[in-house]
């Protein structure tokens, strides 16, 4: 990883629950010395990616990330259009619906919505940091992704979340061609024990998969009247949320489910 790559590594470790960080945690949290963290956080200070309060040692995003973001926005604007699409496929389905996005070595939780038919539910959080081989949406995503690409993120280390993460390559690859069939991936306990997770790819303009939306449910919920509906409803708001980004699907992702 060059100097840019882990100074900006640094902002992965912000999240609504944690918005400010201070240089001895971003040590910790990084692995890196304090001397390197005190240098990599200046430089991005100074090019207005964080910023630190009067008085205050501990950092926080800066205008430039907000800058990006909506420029972002402006290009894919996935976010806005995904709002009413979890908010409808939340309804529709009685459970946990969010949207997240594909990065080089990490996927990353855009959006969410929560439905109020259970007090037992799913809990997200916007901007959560998960991995490709361990979530519904990372699988969704890497199921139409380039040969080369799968290849790259299955080489490296893969993490247990829990005791039915799997990391057996050849598995992962099983599962691969079985999501790409129908569709739609699925996981049971692999990022969250207890939580049965279906998640269709979102495409964009060049017919590749920019990110995932999924509905998270807990197992002891998931009857096969609840995965029908599920799979059904979600089928259609990936549709409808890949066509309101302007984006296609290839002509290899299938249209209907599979008995």
């Amino acid at each position: 990883m060059g100097t840019v790559a882990k100074a900006l590594s640094l902002l992965n470790y912000f999240s609504p629950d944690q918005t400010e960080i201070g240089q001895s945690d971003l040590a910790r949290l990084s692995g890196m010395n304090k001397a390197t963290v005190y240098r990599m956080m200046s430089e991005l200070q100074g090019a207005g990616f964080v910023e630190q309060g009067e008085n205050d040692r501990a950092y926080m995003l800066g205008p430039q990330v907000l800058h990006l973001a909506a420029l972002r926005e402006a290009s894919v604007p996935i976010l806005s259009v995904s709002r009413r699409i979890l908010r409808d496929l939340s309804d529709e389905t009685g459970e946990t619906t969010h949207v997240s996005l594909g990065h080089e070595d990490r996927v990353q939780t855009l959006s969410h919505a929560y439905s109020p038919q259970h007090a037992t539910r799913v809990a997200m959080d916007d901007a959560q940091v998960v991995t490709y081989h361990g979530t519904s949406s990372g699988l969704a995503i890497l199921a139409y992704s380039d040969p080369d690409f799968i290849d790259t993120v299955l080489s490296r280390p893969l993490t247990s979340h829990t005791s039915e993460t799997i990391t057996e390559t050849d598995r992962i690859r099983a599962d691969l061609d079985r999501f790409r069939a129908s569709g739609m991936a699925q996981t049971v306990g692999s990022f969250e024990l207890e939580v049965h997770s279906h998640a269709v790819p979102v495409f964009g303009p060049d017919q590749r998969p920019i990110g995932g939306l999924a509905v998270a449910a807990p197992t002891s919920r998931m009857t096969p009247e609840l995965q029908t509906k599920i799979q059904d409803a979600l089928r259609r708001a990936g549709q409808t949320l890949t066509h309101r980004i302007g984006g296609r699907a290839p002509a290899s992702y299938p249209q209907e489910v599979a008995d």
